[in-house]
């Protein structure tokens, strides 16, 4: 990717791709587009396009969306039910993980 930002920076060539890793779109591309079951849901810089609604709607995930602390562009950290801690507990849309199984139950 960093060889396609060259090109379009020294060339000015335009570069035109899909890619489902929303931290690398965020990190490399210039505008984003977002699809939801074949219609357009948003569109704009990263900073615009990558929110955690956005992600919700689109992906179907939970997440936290901070600044990349390399490339000040929004970086999307999934929740994950079985890594979530409290934020869990504050998600009412989601279901509270299951207890953890004792340890001789899994011998």
């Amino acid at each position: 990717l960093d060889l396609l930002t060259d090109l379009n920076r020294r060339r000015g060539t335009t570069v035109v791709m899909v890619l489902h890793d929303l931290n690398l779109a965020a990190r490399y591309a210039d505008h984003l587009v977002a699809i939801r079951a074949g219609h357009l849901y948003a569109q704009g810089t990263p900073a615009e396009v990558v929110t955690e609604q956005m992600v919700e709607d689109v992906f179907g995930m939970t997440s936290r969306v901070i600044t990349d602390p390399v490339s000040s562009t929004p970086l999307v950290l999934p929740v994950g039910r079985h890594h979530s801690g409290t934020l869990l507990a504050a998600d009412e849309k989601r279901a509270a993980p299951e207890a953890p199984l004792p340890a001789d139950a899994l011998r």
